[in-house]
């Protein structure tokens, strides 16, 4: 059996937030075991799952992509909607658009410090659309 649930975050501004209170409380049943999938609908923006404790964790994150990919890459042809936009491609190829995380005794089987991140690549961020799946 597969059950789906759409959200909507945000807007955030650019950088790592976590979302994994958001995720679990658009789920209105659980299964005792299963999967459930996480995936977004953007592609200028990703998710991840990591160290939800440490604020300073989202600080290094947001700086080693923008220094991986900074607004101004050179010979970058794809700027139509501004010189954030294909940086953000870029980024979002990197972290990926879902995640998938075990459901154990009715509940998600994230490690003690893991957290769900919506990763924003944009400068001007808008909602952004998930849909969860959990398959039984």
């Amino acid at each position: 059996m597969v059950m789906h649930y759409s959200i909507s975050v945000g807007p955030f501004s650019r950088g790592f937030h976590i979302i994994t209170e958001e995720v679990k409380e658009a789920v209105v049943q659980w299964p005792e075991n299963g999967l459930m999938h996480v995936f977004l609908k953007h592609t200028s923006a990703g998710l991840c799952i990591n160290e939800n404790a440490d604020y300073t964790v989202r600080d290094d994150f947001k700086l080693f992509f923008e220094r991986l990919a900074p607004e101004d890459l050179p010979g970058i042809l794809h700027d139509m909607e501004g010189p954030d936009d294909m940086p953000a491609h870029i980024k979002s190829t990197l972290t990926g658009v879902s995640v998938t995380i075990p459901i154990v005794k009715h509940q998600l089987d994230l490690g003690t410090w893991q957290g769900i991140y919506l990763c924003e690549f944009r400068n001007q961020a808008r909602r952004r659309e998930i849909t969860i799946s959990i398959i039984e």
